[in-house]
């Protein structure tokens, strides 16, 4: 299937086969009846096991096409990872883990439980890239890229992805960036990075001023990249050890300091609107996490009523000043999650009534985590 359109080619992507998540996620979310799903799940296994020809060489990426599907899917396929003759190669890989996260999804509803095992066991091999002993700024374990003489990990600097672009092993960010991009497979990835507080602790660092040497100075330094995709969920991530008022706080600043109205109120590129979502969605007070049922709940700006179509509305309503969540009802009900699914609000519609104040409260630090469906019945951490 065709992931987008650049420089002419529909291939011609930062990392995986983007349309199994597109499919995905309608499937999550109970669309139905415009979509043959047979039909959609052949075309999403094609994606993801049939290497599309190598008719006509890119130039910045001569080794595999360019065009739909995986043009690194054959070492992905024979290896369960992505060796460096191939560009990209960890951008790749991570993307492909999710991408074949989203085909586990489909086959799972679609009760092909074969398939759906197979996938879900593809969906870990994120996990071969990961070098235990690379480290930067005193944390170690992140995703390198592995030799094409015999798949040795290669050494690599977290902190730089030499020139971050098409012929590149990582794709507009740095290897820290995208050691946190597992995120159907969280329990494991805490668990690789040591614990909940070494967690918290890189998380944090990942956000401090002069911690990337060569970060953009309008970023003030920082590790994070608020003008990539790549890391659009990270500020999120304190969700997974239970400190939604530290997701609130990261992604809120973000918010408030680098968007800003105006032709150059962006902090990067649109990308087609994705700038402008990730905004939109801090905005509503909710993340959605791609393929999966999941939102994490963050706070609204103000209160609203989102016409879900079909007569349906998700109302959001906010009382007290500030941020940070103190309690909140949704549907009527006292609710002690940061996280909500499709079915709570969006399915039928539904109402969530957020009390909020100036200093973070003990609701968001208790309560159910977020699902980490690739970690669970797993001994592979």
């Amino acid at each position: 299937m065709p992931d987008g359109r650049s420089s002419n080619s529909n291939g011609r992507t930062q990392g995986g086969s983007n349309a199994d998540n597109v499919l995905a996620d309608a499937y999550v979310k109970g669309v139905r009846g415009a979509v043959e799903w047979d039909d959609g799940f052949k075309a999403m296994i094609k994606d993801a096991e049939k290497p599309p020809p190598n008719n006509h060489p890119d130039p910045g990426a001569p080794e595999s096409s360019n065009r739909d599907g995986r043009g690194a899917a054959i070492p992905w396929l024979t290896n369960g990872f992505i060796t460096d003759e191939y560009s990209r190669s960890v951008s790749q890989a991570v993307e492909y883990a999710a991408n074949d996260f989203e085909l586990y999804q489909v086959a799972k509803g679609l009760d092909k439980s074969d398939d759906a095992a197979k996938f879900l066991g593809r969906s870990r091999s994120w996990r071969h890239h990961w070098n235990p002993d690379a480290s930067a700024l005193g944390f170690k374990g992140f995703v390198v890229p592995r030799s094409k003489d015999g798949g040795e990990f290669v050494d690599q600097d977290p902190l730089s992805c030499g020139g971050c672009y098409w012929g590149d092993d990582y794709f507009e960010a740095l290897p820290w960036e995208y050691s946190f991009n597992p995120h159907h497979d969280m329990s494991t990835l805490i668990h690789r990075m040591g614990d909940d507080d070494k967690f918290f602790d890189r998380l944090d660092t990942t956000f401090e001023s002069n911690k990337n040497p060569h970060g953009h100075p309008k970023f003030n330094h920082t590790i994070f990249d608020p003008s990539n995709e790549v890391s659009f969920t990270t500020p999120y991530l304190y969700h997974f050890i239970g400190h939604q008022d530290l997701s609130v706080k990261r992604s809120r600043y973000i918010a408030k300091t680098y968007y800003k109205p105006g032709r150059s109120g962006l902090p990067g590129n649109s990308d087609s609107g994705a700038m402008q979502t990730w905004l939109l969605w801090n905005m509503i007070g909710l993340y959605p996490l791609t393929g999966q049922t999941i939102f994490l709940i963050g706070s609204p700006w103000f209160g609203m009523s989102n016409d879900l179509g079909r007569g349906k509305t998700l109302k959001i309503t906010k009382e007290g000043k500030g941020d940070y969540g103190r309690s909140l009802k949704v549907n009527g009900d006292d609710w002690e999650k940061n996280w909500i699914t499709w079915d709570d609000v969006f399915k039928d519609g539904g109402t969530m009534e957020f009390v909020l104040d100036k200093e973070a409260s003990d609701w968001s630090r208790r309560g159910e985590r977020p699902p980490s469906p690739a970690s669970e019945d797993d001994d592979g951490k």
